[in-house]
């Protein structure tokens, strides 16, 4: 890859290109499912026999990446009872099940993956969380992985849910994070209020602390979690994100705990992290208690320039939306901003926070699905006790200073379809310049929506970055990405874990409207070095590389 001015980057396509939507047609669905034709057929299986064990209810987990760096987005399905699922995008723009050559099929209780480049080859690897030991599976560089076992030093135990990767001492080198959730006992018995058996809540079992790895070369890790800190916290976590939340130049670490105070883990810039959640207000709900977290991401969605965090929880709780006030730390705004009183039928897991219609601001996708047994809502399909968890999935479109309107009649049928969905990943498959969405349920098909929001007449433009480093020969993950155009700044980071149990590609999507030229890009490198590119271009992809920019 060049080291000179920035690349531009035109991915292949893994569908048909884009559609676009004529103004006049705005009431259209802005998804359209594509599963079928994608070739896509994963199907979701728990095991379940009846006997309520916690871990049927918890998974789910997906992702988009590119496995043999073609440009083309394939998928993983991780399953529980089952093997995981692989599809490779082939010449012909199609899906195809590739899981046993990939070496992928993995076959233990999975929960969700995480991607990253671990040994820095130039090609994204592969962990996957369990109920046990974890794996990492390791890239060849043509698409095929082998498992690095014990010898990875990050297997961990217990029971894990989200993992993430990130660079925790700006050596280059991506470290590891996994949230961890209880000490399952399967002989503990709960029942509903109706004294129907149904899924313990984590208050019922142990709360067990999360695990940091350290990344010491060649995709080689030893266990930090002590010498962090972070064993002096003990919670059942789901979701987790990492990023510069005090934007003092080193990435911090986010975690959604279920029915516990969820962490930020502020970094110490000497391998040790700080939980300053509760001073920082993201600690708990506006009542002062802790709710459920599951699902978790990161966008400025007041338009601020700051980053905000954006949490899905149980149903009766309202989802979280935290605006970063800077050094006045978080304000829970979820109340006035729409999306947390129409969430209160509804329990959320995976989440997006992306600009779906271009327009230069943040839309949110929330797929839901109950850990308990609730009301049938109208369409559901599954057969019993499985109808009374699925449940519609939610989108808001963003009206601007982060207000915004249910619009559930835009998404088709990602929000018209009663199903259990967990997992949520977000990529450009077609090529377009727009994410589009890949959903993965409990009982249920992998579903993979392509985005069709209104693109035209007036023309919204767009720009995708994607952020590399020829030394460490990949994703920047973590790097700050600030644009500016047309008397306006937007802000991304480039992270591939977020949402729940899930991972997608570490780009940046900036919608621009109208606008016909972006004046400039600042990134903060994840190593806290600040460069500037200067006139990128409009509606295309383009790489910009470390050390190819001006100061």
């Amino acid at each position: 890859m060049s080291a000179g001015f920035p690349v531009i980057f035109v991915a292949l396509s893994c569908s048909d290109r884009g559609h676009p939507v004529a103004a006049a047609e705005t009431t259209r669905a802005w998804f359209t499912e594509i599963t079928d034709e994608s070739g896509l057929d994963s199907v979701h299986s728990s095991g379940a026999r009846g006997e309520y064990r916690l871990p049927e209810i918890m998974g789910g987990g997906v992702a988009l990446l590119d496995a043999e760096e073609d440009g083309d987005l394939d998928v993983y399905c991780v399953n529980g009872a089952g093997s995981s699922r692989f599809y490779r995008c082939g010449a012909s723009g199609r899906l195809a099940d590739d899981t046993e050559a990939s070496g992928l099929a993995d076959g233990r209780y999975g929960m969700g993956p995480a991607v990253g480049d671990v040994d820095n080859d130039g090609d994204e690897d592969v962990y996957v969380t369990h109920f046990g030991p974890n794996a990492l599976f390791v890239n060849d560089g043509e698409g095929r992985f082998a498992d690095a076992g014990a010898h990875s030093g990050a297997s961990g135990d217990g029971w894990s849910t989200s993992a993430a990767f990130f660079d925790l001492d700006r050596d280059g080198l991506l470290d590891l994070y996994v949230v961890r959730y209880v000490t399952y006992d399967e002989s503990r018995t709960c029942y509903d209020n109706a004294g129907q058996r149904d899924y313990c809540g984590p208050r019922v079992f142990p709360p067990v602390h999360d695990l940091l790895f350290r990344n010491t070369g060649a995709g080689v890790f030893r266990d930090a979690t002590h010498a962090a800190g972070i064993d002096s916290v003990a919670a059942a976590g789901m979701g987790v994100v990492c990023a510069d939340l005090d934007e003092d130049g080193w990435q911090d670490v986010y975690v959604a705990n279920d029915a516990y105070a969820n962490q930020l883990w502020i970094s110490g810039k000497d391998g040790t992290f700080r939980d300053r959640a509760l001073q920082l207000g993201v600690a708990l709900g506006l009542n002062g208690q802790p709710r459920a977290g599951m699902g978790v991401t990161i966008a400025d969605l007041n338009d601020d320039t700051r980053l905000d965090l954006f949490v899905t929880h149980l149903r009766e709780e309202a989802n979280g939306l935290f605006l970063n006030q800077g050094e006045r730390g978080f304000r829970d705004d979820a109340g006035p901003s729409g999306m947390g009183p129409s969430s209160m039928p509804f329990t959320g897991f995976g989440t997006a926070a992306l600009d779906f219609d271009r327009d230069g601001d943040a839309d949110v996708i929330v797929a839901n699905g109950a850990v308990v047994h609730g009301k049938r809502f109208p369409g559901v399909a599954l057969p019993a006790p499985w109808d009374t968890y699925a449940e519609p999935n939610l989108f808001y479109v963003n009206e601007g200073n982060g207000r915004f309107r249910q619009a559930d009649e835009l998404g088709g049928t990602l929000t018209s379809r009663v199903e259990i969905s967990r997992g949520l990943a977000c990529g450009d498959v077609d090529d377009d310049g727009d994410p589009d969405v890949l959903v993965g349920q409990i009982e249920g098909p992998a579903r993979l929506y392509r985005n069709d929001a209104p693109s035209g007449a007036p023309e919204r433009h767009w720009l995708s970055v994607r952020c590399v480093h020829p030394g460490w020969k990949r994703d920047a993950l973590g790097a700050r990405v600030e644009i500016a155009a047309c008397g306006r700044r937007q802000v991304q980071v480039l992270s591939s874990s977020w949402s729940y149990l899930s991972s997608s590609p570490p780009r940046a999507w900036f919608g621009l409207g109208p606008c016909e030229r972006v004046d400039q890009v600042d990134v903060r490198w994840p190593d806290g070095r600040r460069e500037r590119f200067a006139d990128p271009g409009i509606d295309r992809a383009v790489v910009l590389v470390y050390g190819a920019g001006g100061e």
